[in-house]
């Protein structure tokens, strides 16, 4: 084949091109690098994250399932038993401003069969005491303050020192240990209803 016969130019010396060209170009390896090393810290915290969180659940700190309800135990009150003991003296004060209601408790509680000289009658202080309660002193006298509560057709007890007598030291006898019960009529029992049962 004939050789060209036209004149050289400026195209006739360029220089060899070095390496691939266009669509056949190389990917750059320094950024694949950079994939597989984001690709491993990602992979290495979902395992931290799995590790943690399973720990928890074996350790019993996170529940899966739901959480039981706890169970309520029931309580049982401890109750002091009645027990109607007329070796106690009894004093009977009425807290209202009705008339005849320590006297018409007084009988009742005769007729249940304490000693008619073992139980005293009174006024108290108040005129406007809410509900009709018998006081005792020792825990050892609650069952028979519940015993008496019962006999009279239901009363709050409480604990109290309340005209409890004291020791006289001046007398060879123990005063304190004299047994009473104080009962105070409230106005539960006003107008006449002394011998009725109250609302409790």
């Amino acid at each position: 084949m004939a050789r060209s016969t036209f004149p050289r130019d400026r195209f006739d010396d360029l220089p060899d091109p070095s390496g691939r060209i266009g669509a056949h170009r190389a990917e750059n390896p320094r950024l694949r690098g950079w994939i597989v090393f984001l690709w491993a810290a990602i992979a290495t915290l979902v395992l931290i994250i799995a590790g943690i969180f399973g720990t928890l659940v074996v350790s019993g700190r996170i529940s899966l399932g739901p959480d039981d309800a706890a169970t309520p135990v029931p309580t049982v009150e401890a109750t002091t038993p009645a027990v109607v003991d007329t070796s106690y003296s009894v004093v009977v004060l009425n807290g209202t401003a009705d008339e005849g209601l320590a006297g018409a408790l007084r009988d009742q509680i005769v007729a249940a069969g304490w000693p008619g000289d073992g139980v005293e009658t009174g006024d108290s202080d108040s005129t406007d005491f809410a509900r009709t309660t018998v006081f005792y002193l020792r825990e050892s006298d609650q069952s028979a303050a519940e015993g008496l509560a019962q006999t009279i057709g239901g009363a709050d007890v409480a604990q109290s020192d309340f005209l409890q007598p004291t020791d006289d030291p001046g007398t060879p006898d123990d005063e304190s240990a004299v047994k009473r019960l104080i009962v105070v009529i409230g106005l539960d029992r006003a107008a006449g209803q002394a011998s009725e049962s109250p609302a409790s």
